[in-house]
């Protein structure tokens, strides 16, 4: 059996079975994504999404779905399923569902009568294109297959009904046709590997609803086209396969291609291998660019998210190049000191305060890793230098240095540290001030620059920033510490010091160049671990805070409202390891391993082979938000690294 499988049990069970989802992408920039059944649950699920760079670059879902009917002796079972309004879900083609399992890819089978049907998907790697392989594996009369397209056409974050303006017109290719529903649309090429018919029946399918959208508290019905349908007889033995794409294939090259991307396929037969499949699918290559996406299936490229996930995707794997070439893809984006919150080009915005100095710790994670500090500040220390002197002198958003050499950041109504939710306007952790991550990552950085700047003998740059270097760690311990409480402030606004427990001094504990001693570092690891510690990662507030939210989960801003609110977070975890590892040595690799092994069991739990984004506060700590997220993945990956060099 599969390191991963479901069987027929469990996947009729709707209420089980829809709350798993698969999500397959590639380095277009494209991706795949439904619940295990193939039943859409919401407004981000499609057969094939893609980037519209016609229309506003972003990803639209193309190919909704696409509903299978099995034809014997003039009897039809349709495989398909949607939710519609009451509850109601037609056609049930999930009980004719026999298992589904996703090595070496997603595959699905069907059993109906005598027929045996298999159905596997591959998204190609580096095209706009979905290829379905349907196997008939066992038959005992004449069989035909009717595939009936649902096509969407919109925006990934929107959702679309029925129009007097979609194209209901088609152009026939090679063994298929070519739609565009609306102008600025790539078209979209449906074709087979083998001669079949094609009926034109335009149509709309009403009113199918996403149940997690609903639950969400957004719209969540649409109206989706079906221009027609397909239909071809197919033999006991045969496979045909069926291509949705942006651009038409070479008929002849259709089976060839399957097999290619099949071969290149990692296994998922363990976790760790799950692990590495799920890190490569947050890494985009358009072009001269290479980008991380945050996470799946709604978030885009990510300033701070990038640099926190980038050493993880991609060094502990060792790809160096691509981590690189992320690093470098961000540099062009960099606007005076600062980097890019979220978007890129003119649709940057660079309300971050924490992205420039996470940028100076993967680069020194990559100068680590590949053995390079030695070109570092030749390559990068002009870069390094703007934005360590921006941070000095004064920058956006009230970002500078204080007379301690501390940095303070922060104006009324911004949220400028990862805990950046708002609500009605207001953040609602807006941290103004110092906090004290930002001033972690800020020693830290100035302290690899001095590091790298030594290789290329900068006298110059030495002597100005080490004595700022050398004043920090007793400002950073005057201004944060309290003996009596064992802990950081969480952050200081003038004369206020915030000693609410959140995970945030857990950076003081990991980075490479620290501003407290180990004997600091053990009491706040040890208040991180009794408070805020979870099998999930750390809770971003202490249970015993009256402002605790123990499960995220209701309408966006209620969400919001308990996102950092005690909501647990798994990339946290990957430092708190770094902390307690670098702290402990081997005495903490048995401690430390159970928590990474902890998560094997989330692999069949909510994205199904990867790592969600958040998790509940409290107990059994259900999965929340993005089912796969970059930085999630990241320090996964980085803890088992940790454990394998702490094992040696």
């Amino acid at each position: 059996m599969s390191y991963i499988n479901f069987d027929r049990a469990r996947l009729v069970n709707l209420e089980y079975s829809l709350s798993k989802e698969l999500l397959r992408s590639n380095r277009a920039g494209s991706y795949a994504s439904s619940t295990i059944i193939h039943c859409n649950t919401r407004k981000y699920h499609g057969l094939l999404v893609t980037p519209q760079p016609g229309i506003d670059n972003e990803n639209h879902v193309l190919l909704s779905c696409l509903d299978e009917t099995v034809i014997q002796r003039e009897v039809e079972f349709n495989m398909g399923i949607h939710k519609y309004p009451g509850g109601n879900f037609y056609p049930k083609g999930h009980k004719y569902i026999l298992d589904f399992t996703v090595d070496p890819v997603p595959t699905i089978s069907y059993g109906v009568g005598g027929v045996v049907l298999s159905k596997e998907m591959i998204l190609t790697s580096s095209e706009d294109r979905m290829i379905i392989k349907y196997t008939l594996k066992d038959a005992h009369s004449p069989t035909k297959i009717r595939l009936r397209p649902f096509l969407a056409f919109r925006n990934v974050h929107q959702l679309k009904r029925e129009n007097i303006f979609a194209d209901k017109k088609y152009e026939h290719v090679p063994n298929g046709i070519k739609v565009r529903m609306y102008y600025g649309y790539t078209d979209l090429f449906l074709q087979l590997s083998k001669p079949a018919e094609y009926i034109h029946v335009p149509d709309w399918y009403y009113n199918i609803e996403y149940q997690e959208e609903m639950e969400r508290g957004y719209d969540y019905q649409e109206d989706l086209y079906v221009p027609g349908y397909f239909e071809f007889e197919i033999m006991k033995g045969e496979s045909v396969f069926f291509v949705a794409g942006t651009k038409e294939i070479a008929l002849a090259s259709i089976k060839r291609s399957y097999n290619t991307e099949f071969d290149k396929r990692i296994p998922r037969n363990n976790f760790e291998n799950c692990l590495k499949n799920a890190a490569e699918q947050f890494i985009v290559k358009r072009g001269n660019k290479t980008e991380i996406i945050a996470g799946f299936p709604w978030f885009g490229r990510w300033g701070r998210d990038t640099f926190i996930a980038v050493p993880g995707l991609t060094l502990s794997n060792g790809d160096y190049a691509t981590c690189k070439n992320v690093i470098d893809t961000m540099i062009a984006d960099l606007n005076g000191p600062l980097f890019p919150n979220i978007g890129s080009g003119n649709q940057s915005a660079y309300n971050s305060v924490d992205a420039p100095l996470w940028f100076f710790w993967a680069l020194q994670q990559y100068a680590a890793f590949s053995k390079s500090e030695s070109t570092i500040w030749k390559e990068y220390g002009r870069k390094m230098k703007l934005i360590l002197e921006g941070y000095r002198e004064g920058t956006q958003f009230n970002i500078h240095m204080e007379d301690n050499g501390l940095i303070s950041a922060g104006e009324q109504g911004k949220a400028l540290t990862w805990m950046d939710a708002i609500v009605h306007g207001k953040p609602v952790t807006p941290r103004i001030g110092m906090p004290v991550e930002i001033n972690a990552l800020w020693y830290n950085a100035i302290c690899f620059s001095l590091e790298v700047a030594e290789y290329s003998n900068d006298i110059a740059f030495i002597n100005e920033w080490k004595p700022v270097a050398e004043m920090i760690p007793a400002s950073f311990i005057d201004t944060f510490w309290n003996a009596e409480k064992g802990y950081l402030a969480d952050y200081i606004d003038g004369k206020y010091k915030d000693w609410t427990v959140r995970p945030n001094m857990v950076f003081a504990t990991s980075l490479p160049y620290s501003p407290i001693d180990e004997e600091k570092k053990e009491k706040v690891l040890d208040v991180l671990k009794r408070e805020l510690l979870t099998s999930r990662g750390l809770r971003t507030l202490t249970p015993k805070h009256p402002g605790y939210k123990s499960i995220c989960a209701g309408n966006q801003a209620e969400r919001d409202l308990a996102y950092h609110q005690g909501t647990v977070w798994p990339w946290l975890l990957g430092h708190f390891a770094e902390g307690y590892l670098k702290l402990y040595g081997k005495s903490g690799i048995s401690f430390i391993q159970s928590l990474y092994l902890g998560f094997e069991a989330v692999m069949t739990e909510h994205g199904i082979g990867t790592i969600s984004e958040i998790y509940d506060g409290d107990p059994p700590h259900a999965p929340r938000g993005a089912i796969s997220q970059a930085w999630s993945v990241a320090e996964l990956i980085r803890m088992n690294w940790m454990l394998k060099v702490y094992n040696k």
